[in-house]
């Protein structure tokens, strides 16, 4: 099968760009793969490292003078390769496909929504009419948001993320030990390690934490460290931090390439956005052993099972977050037995394999259905 992903992001592309690699490592042995994403991008980089997988410096831009030209192009390859299937992954590049394929006899069009952005729009009615033949949706909650939206007459597939749950696996006893030494300093010992890699932004809701913190007894606060990985946080979120009296529990490393060591250092994962599809980041902590301490935000309870593998608290809601490490303190030997769980359910549930094979699935269901239209 002849498979072209497409995807906007000219940076670092976060889930987005997790979900495709994941998929072009899965299927590039058996397929002829091409990746068309900006010549700046992670993607552009990891995918070209891929032995077999071909990779095309594209543009999805929505200015006026590159426009036609990007659309020019992206017509241009598609008429060569004669794809079986393009996967798109965003309004951006979706738009994009579908203008170039205008009066072409175009492949099967797949979509992934992989946000809880608004589908009741001029653009998705018309990708919805000319240019999709399915859509994959990443939980339950994103399917049932298509499911009111003009894709709603498309077949629709649930298809969770996969991850490498070898890559994404619990260190040894020592290298934890030295793990914790790297990133926390001596100070470690006698510590609860919370860590997160979802960023900096606002709506990751790692300040609520910070807020909690604050809101512990001193003697309860200071049992804690924090590990945020990210950009690192401007001046105004900083200042908050301060003002909160936190600063020195704790410490942002900055982007990394290679999350694993920075988490695999903690004890407690979080990820407590205040929207998500699902989160790549909390299914990565806990194929790492650590127990995820989540939001009730979109798709990322559907991680958790709440008192056995992580804690589900409101969005917004330090006093929540709190009452949970209150908890923690109270019975500590509850996180390595959460940890394993959330290890178990990660090996079971969260493994690459079915991923991959529930997406080609897909593929396959698409170029069996009726013509496009």
């Amino acid at each position: 099968m002849k498979i072209l992903y497409t995807n906007f992001h000219p940076r670092n592309g976060g889930g987005h760009v997790t979900y495709i690699l994941n998929l072009v490592r899965g299927l590039a042995p058996a397929h002829d793969i091409t990746v068309a994403t900006p010549g700046t991008s992670r993607l552009y980089r990891y995918a070209g490292a891929i032995p077999g997988v071909k990779v095309v410096d594209a543009r999805f831009s929505t200015r006026a003078s590159g426009f036609f030209v990007e659309r020019a192009a992206l017509r241009k390859l598609m008429a060569a390769e004669r794809y079986d299937v393009v996967h798109v992954n965003g309004s951006s590049d979706h738009r994009h496909i579908m203008l170039a394929t205008l009066g072409m006899r175009r492949p099967r069009i797949v979509f992934t929504k992989h946000n809880d952005l608004p589908l009741n729009t001029l653009g998705h009615r018309l990708r919805a009419r000319f240019a999709t033949d399915r859509v994959i949706a990443v939980s339950d909650y994103v399917a049932g948001l298509v499911r009111e939206s003009p894709y709603r007459a498309l077949p629709i597939t649930t298809i969770r993320h996969g991850i490498d749950t070898d890559y994404f696996a619990p260190p040894s006893a020592s290298l934890h030990e030295s793990l914790r030494e790297r990133y926390f300093g001596p100070a470690w010992r006698g510590k609860i390690l919370l860590g997160s890699a979802g960023g900096t932004d606002y709506d990751k809701g790692w300040l609520d934490l910070m807020a909690a913190l604050a809101a512990l007894a001193p003697a309860q606060r200071e049992r804690f460290r924090v590990l945020v990985a990210g950009d690192p946080p401007n001046d105004v979120k900083m200042a908050r931090v301060r003002e909160l009296g936190v600063q020195d529990l704790v410490v942002f490393p900055g982007l990394l390439d290679d999350v694993r060591p920075a988490l695999a250092a903690c004890d407690v994962g979080f990820v407590l956005s205040y929207r998500e599809a699902l989160s790549f980041a909390c299914r990565e902590v806990m194929a790492l052993g650590l127990p995820a301490l989540v939001t009730s935000a979109g798709g990322l309870p559907e991680n958790v099972i709440d008192g056995v593998d992580g804690w589900i608290v409101p969005v917004r809601a330090p006093e929540a977050i709190a009452k949970v490490l209150r908890g923690i303190l109270e019975t500590p030997a509850c996180v390595a037995t959460m940890g394993a769980a959330a290890r178990e359910r990660s090996a079971r549930e969260f493994a690459l394999a079915p991923f991959v094979a529930s997406t080609l699935e897909v593929y396959q269901a698409a170029l069996e259905g009726s013509a496009p239209r």
